[in-house]
């Protein structure tokens, strides 16, 4: 049986002003580490042995302050860093809204069929996930954290359940949102999905899901 858990980074720079980010490297906000102090006490529960990281620093750090929490070193993997938005990387969602608001929503409904101009391939996205998720498997530890971004962790999510990758912003995760798979080969279950529990009592604004 191995836990594996699922944590989107603090809220980051452009989170708190809006706009796409993808492998633009940006860093948390102030109120990104507290969500991430935060996120470190209440991960305290689950004995967990390993962290890995995406290598963007939003999620680097977040996973860092972990870390240091939990008396752990992290390690850093690209395969599992946000994916390419292309042209959109830097816009902000108003200018998105007001010039490309169906465009933007038909690939919420279907990021396969209906990709954005000049994106990081779907296939090649999943590739690199689905490589991860398998070495992750052969991880002697049981109970490992992984610290991504929203494409990144639920990416994961898909790959783990077999869900197609035409789901994946159906699975929303906040600023250090948790989500907890448990997995007994062959069998996977999400144990907890996008869990915020951890934030109650601190402000938890909706964030941008890029």
């Amino acid at each position: 049986m191995k836990n594996i858990i699922l944590v989107r980074h603090g809220e980051s720079e452009y989170n708190a002003k809006r706009i796409v980010q993808g492998h633009i490297d940006t860093d948390l906000t102030p109120a990104g580490i507290v969500q991430a102090r935060l996120t470190a006490e209440y991960l305290k529960q689950f004995s967990i042995q390993k962290i890995i990281s995406s290598d963007l620093r939003r999620a680097y750090r977040t996973a860092v302050i972990i870390g240091d929490v939990l008396d752990l070193p992290v390690e850093k993997d690209s395969r599992i860093r946000e994916m390419s938005f292309g042209q959109w990387e830097g816009r902000s969602y108003e200018q998105i809204f007001k010039t490309d608001y169906e465009t933007f929503q038909r690939w919420l409904q279907n990021p396969v069929a209906c990709p954005l101009p000049s994106q990081e391939d779907m296939k090649k996205f999943e590739e690199r996930i689905r490589s991860f998720y398998q070495d992750l498997l052969k991880l002697e530890e049981k109970n490992i954290l992984v610290v991504g971004h929203g494409g990144s962790v639920q990416g994961i999510l898909c790959v783990a359940c077999g869900i197609g990758m035409e789901n994946l912003w159906s699975l929303k995760h906040s600023n250090t949102g948790i989500s907890i798979l448990q997995v007994s080969n062959p069998e996977v279950s999400i144990k907890l999905l996008n869990s915020t529990a951890h934030l109650e009592g601190y402000m938890n604004r909706e964030n941008p899901i890029m």
